[in-house]
């Protein structure tokens, strides 16, 4: 298989790049499947519009790693990039389906990749929006309570909180802290910390000489609050389609974040791998992550 150049093939690396055969081999061997989930959305004049899936992938290709190292073969499922945009529902380059047709097409894949005899299939978000992430958990249940996969949806637990999901959700697989929101003004979109992630990643889809020239947003919690409505409202506190500092943003942060939510990944799903191998050892216990 081939590694990304740093430019943004998202087949790179992934199960598209196998034969069949070799995809069989690796469901009989008992491989578990990684699937980011994306949007096509704004990410201010700096970043591309498919930030929301290139970043995810890059994560899953270290998971994948990782997981070897841990004695767990995965492969990567191409990316679903065609999610929900209700934040930046008014910008340009920012596209949205049905949230019942987004479900319904994850159920139809998850079915077709247990048909192939793969058992876990681990679902991961590259997009904040709240409907997008409350979609995708809803496709795993659905997925789980109508075919035979065993789907979960990996997270953070401050974004499961954030859409309304338990910590001992059975859907959900819990990956990282439970930090608290740093104080000051507030970075989450196209900002510092997702800039230094694409410099890290795909430096040759970030528009340097934008970016350096672009001051802080410098907008806190009550703006956030009117940001998270979507459509007109965020497009008035976020003219420009960015909300925290990409100035600011620097490629070694963001080799630190990627390792960090990379390893902390790799992590949770393992531990969930050993959970479930006990769960069918001991009939009636299933816990999440």
């Amino acid at each position: 298989m081939t590694d990304d150049d740093g430019r943004g093939d998202v087949f790179a690396g992934t199960m598209a790049e196998l034969t069949w055969h070799e995809v069989d081999s690796a469901a009989r061997s008992g491989a578990v499947l990684l699937w980011a989930f994306g949007v096509i959305e704004q990410h201010g004049p700096h970043l591309p519009a498919g930030t929301d899936v290139y970043l995810p992938g890059a994560r899953l290709r270290s998971v994948r790693a990782l997981l070897a190292e841990r004695g767990v073969q995965a492969l990567i499922v191409p990316p679903y990039y065609w999610g929900i945009n209700v934040v930046s529902g008014s910008f340009p380059a920012s596209y949205s389906v049905r949230p019942e047709l987004m479900r319904e097409v994850m159920v139809d894949l998850l079915a077709g990749m247990a048909r192939d005899g793969f058992r876990h299939v681990f679902c991961f978000s590259g997009h904040g929006d709240a409907l997008h992430n409350r979609t995708v958990h809803d496709g795993v249940r659905s997925a789980c309570e109508r075919t035979a996969v065993d789907a979960s949806f990996v997270t953070e637990p401050a974004l499961a909180r954030r859409i309304g999901l338990r910590p001992d959700d059975p859907y959900l697989t819990l990956s990282g802290p439970d930090d608290p929101p740093p104080d000051g003004p507030v970075d989450v979109h196209a900002g510092n910390w997702e800039t230094s992630l694409m410099m890290h990643s795909h430096p040759g889809l970030v528009r340097e000489e934008v970016r350096a020239r672009l001051e802080p947003s410098g907008l806190g919690a009550r703006e956030l609050a009117v940001w998270r409505q979507g459509f007109e409202h965020a497009r008035r506190v976020t003219p420009d389609g960015y909300l925290g500092d990409p100035a600011a943003a620097d490629a070694g942060e963001g080799r630190r974040i990627h390792a960090a939510t990379a390893e902390q990944a790799a992590d949770a799903i393992a531990l969930r791998l050993r959970r479930d191998a006990t769960a069918r050892t001991h009939p009636g216990r299933r816990n999440n992550g």
